[in-house]
């Protein structure tokens, strides 16, 4: 049973997750949209999977300047200019079909992308709603809002999808920005703990600050987290383009891409629990495992078996190893680092991200999906050889 002092804040966690579930809905529309319209407007079928990697890039610039600007004004005034964000990027993609444009098309990502670097921060700000002993638990059932999202933003991509017809996909974006304005509402009524003045001293000790970075839980907790994110959205990018080069329908494509974000967020119910049980480490260790064996399933051939338990394999992986590294971060950090490490954290993600996402057009478009499965099972292997020699370091 949760606590007393959990019971306490939960009107404003139920706010904070209420906006979080809607504006997050957005999400695997996004997935299914970045492939698809790409396909539509883009001049070569390897140019594609470029908007949804514009997309994985935004959030390379936007995550430190959305950490710096929550650290000076709050919470609240982030997630609100990155839900305006949200909104100018759905008004552009739907004009960029209306035109048939593929340039407004990565714009507008760019843009839908540095919205979804900002919604990042509601994993950060859920646990700072509640006490440190609840903050795995916080965290990991603010994840729980991509469940939601993974049944209801598909259902909204197909009932908005047509809705400007004969222009297809367009309506979907229209949807998009709908979404962000409902979801926008829950927020305004939640109240974030007041906010540090921001001092000459506080100011010139940033560069000190990222000192922190050379401290081995950090750096395993950054690893960890930056490398979960990017083998996700490494084999999670190009599976509509193998499943359609493969003979699959785009339902059958979609389908698994829905199921791929129920794994990654239907574990959050308990992988807190299991993080307070087991520990942080182990749990994210565990989700690293656990991608090796999603890469190893996509390898192993591709029937329509392969793809739902590799996707699914991944989802569950990226769930253990994110939120278990966001966890091991919030515990070694303190309220004056925060707001640079976390900056610096989202960043990296966000680099090996976007690496992950353009290597991976690269590599599908010329070598094949066993070919980028096996890439990804030799970047976790390494991965976990270098968490496993660092801990040995520090004993």
């Amino acid at each position: 049973m949760m606590s007393t002092s959990f019971f306490g804040h939960n009107s404003r966690f139920i706010g904070l997750l209420s906006a979080s579930t809607i504006l997050g809905s957005a999400m695997p529309m996004l997935i299914i949209l970045g492939g698809l319209a790409g396909l539509t407007l883009a001049p070569t079928t390897a140019l594609a999977t470029l908007p949804a990697s514009v997309q994985t890039l935004a959030g390379l610039f936007a995550a430190a300047p959305f950490s710096f600007l929550m650290g000076r004004f709050g919470r609240k005034t982030g997630f609100f200019i990155g839900g305006g964000l949200a909104i100018v990027g759905a008004l552009i993609g739907t004009w960029a079909l209306i035109s048939g444009s593929f340039i407004l098309l990565c714009i507008a990502h760019f843009a839908l992308g540095t919205a979804l670097a900002c919604y990042q921060y509601f994993r950060f700000a859920a646990a700072e709603l509640v006490r440190s002993e609840w903050q795995p638990v916080a965290i990991s059932l603010m994840l729980t809002s991509g469940l939601v999202a993974a049944f209801v933003g598909p259902q909204i991509f197909i009932m908005a999808n047509d809705a400007l017809a004969p222009i297809p996909l367009a309506g979907a974006y229209v949807a998009i920005g709908v979404i962000t304005l409902v979801g926008l509402g829950p927020l305004a009524f939640v109240s974030f703990p007041t906010i540090k003045p921001v001092t000459r001293r506080t100011t010139g000790s940033r560069f000190a600050a990222l000192a922190v970075l050379k401290r081995p839980p950090v750096r395993t907790a950054v690893g960890i987290g930056a490398i979960s994110q990017g083998i996700m959205v490494f084999l999670m990018i190009p599976t509509p383009l193998a499943m359609i080069g493969c003979g699959f329908s785009e339902a059958i494509s979609g389908d698994v891409i829905r199921w791929h974000v129920v794994a990654m967020f239907a574990p959050s119910f308990f992988t807190g629990f299991l993080i307070k049980r087991f520990g942080t480490r182990r749990i994210a260790m565990t989700g690293l495992i656990l991608l090796i064996m999603a890469a190893l399933v996509a390898a192993s051939g591709l029937s329509s078996a392969n793809f739902y338990g590799s996707l699914i394999l991944l989802g569950v992986g990226w769930n253990f190893g994110f939120i278990g590294a966001t966890t091991m971060l919030a515990n070694v950090v303190s309220e004056d680092e925060k707001s640079v490490v976390q900056g610096v954290n989202d960043t990296i993600i966000a680099l090996v991200s976007t690496l992950c996402a353009f290597a991976a057009g690269a590599i599908i478009a010329g070598f094949g999906w066993e070919i980028l499965a096996f890439v990804a099972v030799v970047i976790l292997v390494l991965t976990i050889g270098a968490v496993t020699f660092e801990k040995r370091q520090t004993v």
